[in-house]
């Protein structure tokens, strides 16, 4: 009879558990860095809709190439793709940390893009509704 039971996983050194840090301490300031950068898009479209909206009410613009409600759109779906594409990115790069390192603690800037994501498609749906 032998005895079936998992030995624990080995101990890492010291330099080697700091690299892993390190990394994922990069990619949590990478994965901040696509919310930046998203949130800074979103904000930016939908204030241009809403100041242009406002302003356009007094005078009203003749003949625009693109108006500020597909200027805004534009922006905030440029915004969405850019939190969608940055999470995505960081799935995948946790997911192969993880898979060499598996205490590897959770990543709270996932949540924060999923927060921020549906923010902006609040703002999307209301420029789409002209609200």
């Amino acid at each position: 009879m032998t005895d079936q039971t998992p030995s624990p996983a080995p101990r890492l050194g010291t330099a080697t558990r700091l690299a892993f840090e390190r990394t994922r301490v990069a990619y949590e300031r990478t994965m901040m860095a696509w919310i930046r950068t998203g949130t800074s898009l979103i904000t930016f479209g939908f204030t241009v809709y809403k100041f242009f909206q406002i302003e356009m009410k007094i005078a009203p613009a003749d003949q625009m190439l693109i108006g500020p409600r597909g200027f805004g759109l534009t922006l905030i779906g440029i915004g969405l793709l850019s939190l969608l594409l940055g999470t995505v990115e960081h799935a995948r790069d946790m997911r192969a940390l993880r898979r060499q390192h598996v205490d590897m603690p959770r990543s709270m800037s996932s949540l924060i893009a999923v927060v921020i994501g549906v923010l902006g498609l609040c703002a999307l749906v209301a420029v789409i509704l002209r609200a």
